[in-house]
């Protein structure tokens, strides 16, 4: 079960630098002349940050539920 958690977990920070890198790639398109933009229906850079912090807060809600749910133990000492 542990490891099933860690999984999803890991696929889920996949998910969001793929999010980051694609907003990233809009971002850093330069200016469509209007004939482009009738024939290219991208989606804005912010759908793509949106998804991103989504994604980013179900990690963190995971995680504290994991934590208070007990399936995943705190290091005591970190270091």
């Amino acid at each position: 079960m542990v490891f099933i958690f860690k999984l999803l977990l890991v696929v889920l920070l996949l998910f969001i630098i793929v999010n980051l890198a694609r907003a990233m790639f809009e971002m850093v398109k330069g200016p469509r002349s209007d004939l482009e933009d009738e024939t290219h229906q991208d989606k804005p850079m912010s759908f793509y940050l949106g998804k991103r912090v989504f994604l980013s807060a179900l990690a963190v809600i995971l995680l504290i539920a994991a934590l208070l749910s007990g399936l995943i133990e705190p290091n005591a000492r970190p270091y």
